[in-house]
């Protein structure tokens, strides 16, 4: 098979360290008979090349318009949307119909596939339609992409002859018909049985080892979990991720909750964030770099006793327990940290909503308690 793929450039390759999909305080009204709905409210998210992310969120909670935002089909009331260096918000239609089809392969949920046309009719269409491809490679490319799906047997049948799982296969290879960097995808698995549903799943695992961005929205929650990243949507916000990886019991209003209390803090590498003996008043998650948990040594130098990276914690043993910290924490000698600081006062708060988040965050606290220490050589 003589199917290729963009591969995105090295480290040394890039003039820019940005990510490939960069949204910046985007927000979205309509008009209403009752006024303006706020559909999406400062969405912040980054994504970068070659990545596999999910959206996740209930009906309503704007997974929809953020797609929309992030393929152009609609536009930002305020903010910017930047696509593989490209500013969709500043694209007329004509600019953007060539830039979807060039930098963008879309897989939905009911395929889509016109149904007069055949199978490897259906997917030279965006090459026919982009000139990505020379006239007489357009055909062989298509019959390569559905060897990947294998589906070659099927080329030149309608789409109706084929079953729902065939036909989202045969999407998803019209979807890479450009060789687009970005795949999005609309509830892909979500017209069909779990077997099939699993076998579109390790496609998208397979492209994405290829080099391919992947972003799908699902309800499926297990699903999700199986990407590297998930984006919780609630309410037309963007619930951080570490906050929901440290406390994944709160329902979605109450994440977006923690996410609106949580103060964003940076420190520089080596920099003390907390000493032991001080008074404790702030749960504490890593949200970037790594934090180091340092406990002193009489008559010698200071041990590092635990490093703690993005979606680990510190500072619930001590909300439990005495008020006072048990060890000193500093940001590693290796990058910046950066830290989302919440309130003993607003933890307190959002505990008494979730007694399955309390006693989740008590056992850990209680866990580390001893771990702490068995450090010191004191038995519990």
């Amino acid at each position: 098979m003589a199917i290729s793929f963009f591969k995105p450039k090295t480290d040394d390759e890039q003039v820019e360290d940005r990510p490939i999909i960069d949204l910046r305080e985007v927000n979205k009204y309509y008009k209403t008979a009752v006024g303006d709905y706020h559909a999406l409210e400062g969405v912040d998210l980054q994504i970068n090349a070659g990545e596999f992310v999910s959206i996740i969120g209930k009906s309503g909670s704007g997974k929809t318009t953020l797609l929309n935002m992030i393929t152009g089909i609609d536009r930002p009331t305020t903010g910017e949307v930047w696509v593989n260096g490209t500013g969709v918000h500043k694209l007329n239609e004509n600019q953007m119909a060539r830039w979807r089809g060039k930098n963008l392969g879309i897989v939905f949920q009911f395929f889509q596939l016109l149904p007069m046309i055949s199978v490897i009719e259906n997917i030279m269409l965006p090459m026919d339609f982009c000139r990505t491809y020379p006239i007489n490679e357009r055909r062989q490319r298509a019959l390569d992409l559905l060897e990947l799906v294998e589906l070659a047997d099927h080329a030149h049948k309608l789409p109706t002859a084929l079953s729902g799982g065939q036909q989202q296969r045969v999407a998803i290879a019209r979807a890479l018909a450009n060789d687009p960097p970005v795949i999005i995808a609309d509830e892909p698995t979500g017209n069909l049985d779990s077997k099939t549903a699993e076998s579109v799943f390790a496609l998208f695992n397979d492209l994405v080892a290829k080099g391919k961005t992947i972003i799908i929205v699902t309800h499926d929650s297990g699903l999700a979990k199986r990407t590297h990243r998930t984006a919780l949507i609630a309410d037309g916000e963007i619930v951080n991720e570490y906050v929901a990886k440290v406390m994944p019991t709160l329902n979605p209003s109450q994440l977006l909750q923690a996410t609106k209390t949580a103060k964003n803090l940076t420190y520089e590498a080596g920099a003390m964030i907390l000493a032991e003996g001080t008074n404790a008043d702030t749960f504490y998650i890593v949200s970037k770099g790594t934090v180091e948990v340092i406990l002193p040594r009489p008559n010698q130098s200071d041990v590092i006793a635990l490093q703690l990276g993005p979606g680990k914690c510190f500072g619930e043993m001590e909300f439990f327990h005495e008020k006072k910290h048990r060890a000193s924490i500093r940001a590693s000698e290796a990058g910046p940290v950066e830290v989302l600081a919440i309130g003993y006062d607003q933890l307190s708060e959002l505990l008494k909503q979730s007694e399955a988040t309390q006693e989740a965050l008590r056992q850990m606290a209680n866990k580390h308690s001893g771990e702490n220490l068995s450090w010191r050589g004191v038995s519990s």
